[in-house]
């Protein structure tokens, strides 16, 4: 594990050599996760393509005059909590982000069992008319998916937990199925949440 120039106490793992070094970078990834509370992650195997193309996407769609962003509005997205959200249009402590979004999520067909139940959160994710969009966020999704539940099995061994071991599955589950499983049970509930930097610092 290093730290990038400029920012030393900012811890980098490598996942690219998790395959034939996986103790050592479950060692890693816990001390940072124990340490810092968070880390870059550098070979993570998410294509330079995908990360372009989404953020290509993403600008040309916060571009868009209102009226054609609020034509995917949340409002629209009904139980699956899906769609764009504007400035001002969530609350943190009661007050007002000064941000706009979209939510996206696991992209169920009408006959998924837990879409037929009502089941918050599961449903059809809302896509602007923008050519290409909804692959690329699907696409991005797929990869990230898979990117979270390596550093969540990672995350398990670091903390000893067997592969084999109940725990270690609840750990490759999504992240909503986890905090279902985890108020069940009646414990706490972390998260591995992921941002994308177009550009590491120097």
């Amino acid at each position: 594990m290093s730290s990038l120039p400029g920012t030393p106490r900012v811890p980098v793992v490598d996942l690219s050599i998790a395959a034939c070094a996986a103790d050592r970078v479950a060692a890693q990834i816990d001390e940072a996760a124990s340490e810092y509370g968070f880390f870059y992650v550098t070979g993570h195997g998410v294509s330079p393509r995908a990360i372009d193309s989404i953020l290509e996407l993403s600008r040309a769609f916060f571009q868009l005059d209102a009226e054609i962003k609020n034509r995917m509005h949340m409002s629209r997205g009904g139980r699956a909590w899906r769609g764009y959200f504007p400035v001002g249009g969530e609350l943190t402590s009661g007050r007002p982000d000064l941000k706009e979004g979209i939510y996206f999520g696991a992209e169920l067909s009408e006959d998924d069992e837990r879409v037929r139940a009502a089941v918050p959160l599961h449903g059809r994710n809302l896509f602007p008319g923008i050519p290409g969009f909804r692959e690329a966020v699907l696409d991005y999704m797929s990869a990230l998916t898979h990117l979270g539940q390596r550093l969540m099995r990672l995350v398990g061994r670091g903390l000893g937990v067997g592969a084999d071991d109940e725990s270690q599955q609840l750990l490759a589950l999504p992240a909503r199925a986890l905090v279902s499983r985890a108020r069940r049970a009646g414990t706490g509930v972390f998260d591995v949440v992921l941002l994308s930097v177009e550009r590491l610092p120097e």
